[in-house]
């Protein structure tokens, strides 16, 4: 009996104290859940900076406490959800095109994060190393070239066993930027792709190609079917072994696309937007199909019941990636943002702002 009474008074304390926190709790809920929220940040687009991304947000929670989720699915998407404040940022390897700002509901700014290189991959017997000039480049993809053993590719390449094997050729089928940046620098180097095929994130590609979703996509379709090219990203390249052709620049030099060739097409001066094409640089050493990527934000942070913590964590976690989160590229193949970048982009997040003052103090 005494235990029985014992029991039920402990019982009664513990219901006491539940009901006591409950009750208290109702008052902390709101906050904590705000906090919380003003801790989630959403980010959506390119897929080409995705593997250096992933990383730069893993590390910035460690000591941070901010959870980022960052969804690949392409440059286009990105704007998309920027343009529809879906999204904390959106990000682009494509800076946006007039059109672009002038369809966004208020003022965005964009700064770029690295440098990255498309790359051209491709699946032959015994994995020759190739050496491609623009007119081959230019050729393949407008379908002018169709065998492995062409006399232009073999005039470049005496030494490489080529087959003679049809040439299938990938490409992105999403709105993307690495398409942005592949095709940019085709119609810097082919008056016929410009004319006809053009630059953009989307275009209307030969007949005959393949097409596949994201990086990892297009990479995959080259790794899995023997005749094929296409273009991805250098670090998808690295990463999954892939073969890469070295690219004559506009120097005249074949390059190998690396991290210090991408990085010397970018040491040139900076627009204060930083909306800037680095494709086909005349630089000596320089990688030609590179490119910055960018992300985008809206000026003015006060929107959508937004909170002005929820403001500051973002634009702080934005000027993490810029400075101490630099350390992350070389590792995972990318190309640190150089100096006059950095000062850009650190300018044009000093003027991000929350009902008017500026977010950073």
């Amino acid at each position: 009996m005494k235990n029985s009474i014992v029991q039920s008074l402990a019982l009664a304390g513990i219901l006491a104290i539940g009901l006591s926190s409950c009750g208290s709790g109702g008052d902390k809920t709101t906050p904590n859940a705000a906090n919380d929220a003003d801790k989630q940040i959403l980010g959506a687009g390119a897929t080409f900076p995705y593997p250096l991304y992933s990383k730069m947000f893993s590390e910035y929670g460690k000591t941070s406490g901010i959870q980022t989720n960052y969804q690949s699915i392409g440059s286009g998407g990105g704007v998309k959800q920027i343009m529809n404040k879906t999204v904390d940022f959106g990000a682009s390897d494509a800076f946006l095109s007039d059109a672009d700002i002038k369809s966004m509901p208020a003022e965005v700014v964009e700064f770029p994060t690295c440098l990255g290189a498309d790359v051209i991959s491709y699946n032959l017997p015994g994995n020759p190393q190739l050496k491609m000039t623009p007119e081959i480049i230019a050729g393949i993809f407008l379908r002018n070239i169709t065998k492995w053993n062409d006399k232009k590719i073999a005039a470049e390449n005496p030494d490489a066993k080529l087959p003679d094997m049809d040439i299938t050729v990938a490409h992105r089928t999403d709105g993307s930027g690495t398409t942005f940046i592949f095709t940019d620098y085709l119609s810097k180097i082919s008056d016929d792709w410009k004319t006809k095929i053009g630059a953009g994130k989307s275009v209307n590609w030969p007949e005959g190609e393949l097409g596949g979703k994201g990086n990892e996509g297009v990479a995959g379709m080259i790794k899995q079917t023997p005749g094929t090219v296409g273009y991805i990203e250098l670090a998808y390249a690295l990463q999954n072994s892939m073969s890469i052709a070295s690219v004559k620049n506009a120097a005249g030099n074949y390059i190998t696309p690396t991290i210090q060739s991408t990085s010397l097409c970018a040491n040139g001066d900076i627009p204060a937007d930083t909306r800037i094409s680095i494709t086909n640089s005349n630089v000596d050493q320089g990688y030609p199909i590179s490119s910055f990527t960018w992300i985008i934000l809206y000026k003015e942070q006060n929107y959508n019941n937004r909170s002005k913590d929820k403001a500051t964590n973002l634009v702080k976690e934005l000027w993490w990636m810029i400075h101490e989160g630099q350390a992350q590229t070389a590792p995972l193949n990318y190309a640190p943002i150089p100096p006059k970048a950095v000062a850009a982009a650190e300018t044009i997040l000093k003027s991000v702002t929350y009902g008017g003052q500026p977010v950073l103090q």
